[in-house]
């Protein structure tokens, strides 16, 4: 498989018996690297594209990468990115007929979807009634239930305080989960390991949950222990017709947020996939689902799955799916927009090789993923065949506090699971950033490990693998240090051991 080759048999074909709408100009209500990615596709479909951007993003990549570029605010993401109205405004003012939301900022928000089709433009994603139904974490549960889809023990609506939620808690018995009804990323959302704690971590989910999406409501979930977390990527279109493209690990995570992913996932099981398919499709017939979205599912140590949650939207990690199955995600999203009609049966939708996406985030993985911002003094990623790079950023850049941290993501392909990793090793070790810490090593530290490497990692491998001591047992070999010299220096100034220089080229230097 040669990277970029899209499977072209006709993703989608027109439905003589209605109305497809042409996309003249697409603007891409978002930033960065998906932006980009969004603008590509576009460009090979003929349509041209409207970037927007903040104080902060002036002259930023995606800027210069599209057609046009309008300014929408200052860089505060409340005062542009989020601003419903200066986007609606943009996509008038430069005469695009469609808006493309990423994901982030409104890509989840009914309110922007119905707005944009209220301004006669199209929305690139599920109609707005759709997305409340399933964005919001309750309502997608009761419509799970209904359809006895499997779902995790715990409250069916939100909390009214926190003395009820503590009720509650003990009838389902500890640890349990606070979640926020709202939104996703891990914002809202708390473990709880005993009725002492309760009070404290409430008010903390809810504050946050208020603050990232402007609904403090929150509920309850039964703690799964040492679980896994596999999504299954579906596709619909406005005629019936729901696709599955199979389904990604997604379980590398820091703060409930990915890191890592891959596809295949490397737990599947037949039996489980076929389940866990069939009710990823029942629920988008169920809400009458258009566009791409993800269904997201916990997995125990019995392979017992329990629905999670929907994200309405396209996801970070939608590249490890394009690689494994051929399909241009994006491309489907559009023309399913257009009011085209999936012309693909499941059967033609067959899973090939293996893929394995790296996130490269601004954050300093020793230092429990602080922030890390400044300018990028130099920028060089790797020229290997089986490796792709969907990237936002570029030397010189100064990487702003305002929003996501995520500078790129790097992601393998291989014949089978053993081949992506290398590749990806191999891509690590050829790549540099200098000027701000990345989750580069990090990365390379989990396609060392072990428990990755035999496929039997959870949700919790940061908090469990992630230790000095296992830093200085994996890491420093890396860097041709003996393991008792790094452990030396941990302890002494963990800030000494990313700074060491080495001759592996993807090793940062702390500036």
């Amino acid at each position: 498989m040669t990277l970029g080759c899209w499977n072209v048999l006709h993703f989608v074909e027109d439905d003589l018996s209605c109305a497809v709408t042409s996309m003249n100009k697409i603007l891409v209500a978002n930033r960065g690297e998906i932006a980009i990615r969004i603008m590509r596709t576009a460009k090979k479909m003929g349509i041209h594209t409207v970037a927007v951007f903040s104080d902060a993003d002036r002259g930023a990549p995606h800027t210069r990468f599209a057609d046009e570029a309008i300014h929408i605010g200052p860089a505060s993401s409340t005062l542009s990115y989020l601003k419903m109205e200066k986007i609606i405004e943009a996509a008038h003012a430069s005469g695009a007929n469609a808006i493309h939301p990423g994901y982030g900022f409104l890509s989840e928000n009914p309110k922007f979807a119905a707005l944009v089709v209220a301004s006669d433009l199209i929305f690139i994603g599920p109609p707005a009634a759709s997305m409340e139904l399933m964005s919001d974490k309750l309502t997608a549960k009761q419509l799970a239930k209904e359809l006895e889809v499997p779902l995790v023990p715990g409250t069916e609506e939100a909390l009214s305080d926190a003395s009820e939620g503590r009720t509650i808690a003990g009838k389902i018995g500890y640890p349990i989960l606070i979640k926020a009804a709202a939104g996703g990323g891990g914002k809202g959302m708390r473990i709880i390991k005993n009725d002492e704690s309760f009070a404290e971590l409430f008010e903390l989910a809810t504050g946050e949950a208020e603050s990232s999406f402007g609904n403090g409501q929150v509920f309850i979930e039964k703690y799964i222990e040492s679980p896994k977390h596999v999504e299954i990527q579906v596709m619909a279109d406005g005629h019936g017709n729901v696709l599955h493209f199979f389904e990604r690990e997604c379980s590398i995570q820091r703060r409930h947020q990915k890191v890592i992913e891959e596809a295949p996932s490397p737990s599947m099981t037949e039996l489980l996939r076929t389940q866990m398919t069939n009710a990823a499709i029942k629920l988008c017939h169920a809400s009458s689902y258009q566009g791409a979205g993800t269904v997201e599912f916990l997995i125990d140590a019995k392979k017992n799955f329990y629905f999670l949650e929907m994200n309405t939207r396209l996801q970070v990690e939608h590249p490890v799916t394009e690689l494994v199955t051929g399909y241009d995600l994006v491309r489907m999203q559009i023309e399913v927009a257009m009011g085209k009609r999936l012309s693909l049966k499941q059967s033609d939708i067959q899973l090939k090789g293996h893929a394995t996406q790296l996130r490269i985030y601004a954050e300093d993985p020793w230092d429990n993923f602080a922030p890390s911002i400044g300018t990028i003094e130099k920028y060089h990623t790797c020229d290997i065949e089986d490796i792709r790079i969907d990237e936002g950023v570029e030397e010189g850049q100064e990487i702003p506090i305002y929003y996501d941290p995520l500078l790129a993501k790097m992601i393998s392909f291989g014949q089978d699971r053993s081949a992506s990793i290398y590749n990806l090793k191999q891509a690590i070790e050829q790549t540099e950033i200098i000027g701000i810490q990345t989750t580069l090593p990090f990365g390379y530290f989990v396609l060392e490990h072990p428990k990755y490497l035999d496929g039997t990692y959870d949700t919790h491998f940061v908090h469990d693998h992630v230790t000095q001591e296992q830093v200085a047992k994996r890491i420093i070999p890396i860097a041709r240090l003996s393991a008792d010299v790094a452990l030396a220096l941990l302890k002494a100034d963990r800030s000494i051991v990313p700074s060491i220089s080495t001759s592996q080229s993807w090793w940062m230097n702390r500036r």
